[in-house]
């Protein structure tokens, strides 16, 4: 499967930036509670997030060895407002216990592993999917890979970059081909797009007021001359006109006068 253009990705990028600036991510004092703070944003929103990282705070608990002592059930309550806070007690314990016994409870140590060997041991933790271990990795550690979550997907379908059933590594592999190895720019980029689904690219868009109005690209179906994306009605006209081209590039009404 071939790469995303860097262009086009460059080109949102840049649009990006400009409309909503330095994004300073991951909101955090210390990498333990980038890690706290990935495990408790699954299935919520990050406001709620924030109060139980509050609570944890105003507790004196916002610390590995800390966290290790207390029990599971006073765990759960201090982090009731991030909701199914008995599940998320549990895996914030496995992290703990993961990281007691294999880095002596190091963050240091742990961030010196190799990337994908890190990551690889995250994922076997029960509770930790794709995600939220590379979270864990970009924001915590500074890993260069970089977070898909559902506003990139959402983005990526909206403009014709990927079909509604591409999955998480597939589209993480063509972004990480595309960009590079930077992970200042991930970390930028990944905010940046948490941003735009969050003000514009929600379940119900605001296409017109939206910075990333007009711009779209298709790996499918797309000019082979001026790769300018195809609309879904282009589309649908050439399958009916000719179906022998879908599959393979063809070229538009402007590109076919010349």
């Amino acid at each position: 499967m071939q790469s995303f253009p860097r262009a086009p990705l460059q080109k949102i990028y840049d649009r990006l930036y400009k409309t909503f600036g330095q994004q300073h991510w991951w909101p955090a004092e210390s990498p333990f509670e980038v890690i706290v703070g990935a495990i408790l944003t699954q299935n919520t929103n990050w406001t709620n997030v924030e109060k139980a990282i509050a609570n944890l705070r105003g507790k004196g608990l916002l610390d590995l060895e800390r966290l290790k002592e207390i029990s599971l059930n006073e765990l759960a309550a201090h982090i009731r407002p991030a909701g199914y806070f008995n599940i998320k007690a549990r895996r914030l314990k496995n992290f703990i216990d993961f990281a007691c016994v294999q880095y002596k409870g190091s963050l240091t140590r742990m961030s010196r592993r190799p990337m994908m060997k890190l990551r690889e041991e995250l994922l076997e933790i029960n509770g930790i999917g794709p995600e939220t271990a590379d979270s864990i990795l970009l924001y915590a550690f500074h890993k260069p890979i970089f977070v898909v979550d559902a506003y990139t997907k959402r983005m990526l379908v909206r403009h014709n970059w990927i079909s509604r059933d591409s999955d998480y590594q597939s589209i993480q592999k063509l972004w990480m081909q595309s960009q590079g190895g930077d992970a200042a720019q991930y970390n930028e980029y990944h905010a940046l797009l948490v941003r735009l689904g969050k003000e514009f690219c929600r379940p119900n868009p605001r296409c017109e007021q939206c910075p990333l109005n007009a711009i779209s690209y298709s790996l499918k179906h797309k000019c082979r001359i001026c790769h300018r994306a195809f609309t879904p009605q282009e589309v649908r006209q050439t399958c009916l006109s000719a179906p022998q081209l879908m599959g393979q590039d063809s070229t538009c009404q402007a590109c076919a006068r010349f």
